[in-house]
């Protein structure tokens, strides 16, 4: 398995699950030296091979060598975990262009250059499976957050494409669209509510990926939170303080 993001809290949760099931990873992150001491910790603890290398989501050039090197380190690429986002500033977005254009790329351009390479790697293949963490706050643009949530959403859409491609080819796509979850993404931000662990959205993927679900709320009862928002005709949403 190539997890990409493999430091970020819910990387680190899926790692670990998916180390306990015997998988053979590699991980891909930014901060090298913190994958290389997940790499130990899960080797030591668990007895699972682990390699790594260092990541970059906007740094394009290196997507298609990453997913030949993970593919050629583990003798095989049977599943391919993306779960790489930044929340960024909705202010700060409103007022810096660069600011937003790195949200965007950070959590929808790099990371469908990502799944690009490795799609077409499993297509070849003839089989496998994507994993690829969304958001909730994708189903609809809110006031508060609405370039993060573009780049979600733009990804569900990219997501829900590349499974009616890869459907013929035996790939398996599962898109994970949690709430809030409890990492160093959300901490101290104002309005976080019921969030959920990151091992708990890990758990989720795994019984997703088993049960060949195509789309995942996690928690569950999110489902029925975004129906609920994304009924609320236009007219009234926009007055609504979100």
């Amino acid at each position: 398995m190539l997890l990409v993001g493999g430091t970020s809290g819910i990387g680190r949760a899926l790692a670990r699950e998916f180390a306990t099931k015997g998988a053979c990873l590699h991980l891909a992150a930014r901060d090298d030296r913190e994958a290389d001491r997940i790499a130990q910790d899960l080797m030591i603890r668990y007895g699972a091979p682990v390699s790594h290398s260092a990541f970059d989501v906007i740094a394009f050039e290196s997507h298609s060598e990453l997913v030949e090197r993970a593919a050629q380190t583990l003798g095989r690429l049977d599943i391919v975990v993306v779960c790489v986002g930044e929340l960024g500033d909705q202010l700060v977005a409103q007022t810096d262009a660069a600011f937003a254009r790195r949200i965007i790329e950070t959590n929808y351009v790099g990371v469908v250059s990502v799944l690009a390479h490795a799609a077409n790697h499993l297509e070849r293949q003839r089989g496998g499976a994507i994993i690829a963490i969304g958001s909730v706050a994708g189903d609809r643009g809110r006031r508060s957050n609405y370039v993060y949530g573009s780049a979600k959403s733009g990804l569900d859409r990219f997501l829900q494409g590349l499974r009616a491609r890869l459907f013929r080819s035996g790939v398996h796509v599962l898109t994970v669209k949690p709430g809030f979850v409890d990492t160093k993404m959300t901490f101290g931000r104002p309005g976080v509510v019921l969030a959920c662990t990151p091992a708990r959205v890990a758990l989720a993927a795994i019984h997703g990926l088993e049960r060949r679900r195509n789309i995942l709320y996690v928690p569950w009862w999110w489902f029925w939170i975004m129906l609920a928002v994304r009924a609320v005709p236009e007219s009234v949403f926009k007055r609504l303080p979100l």
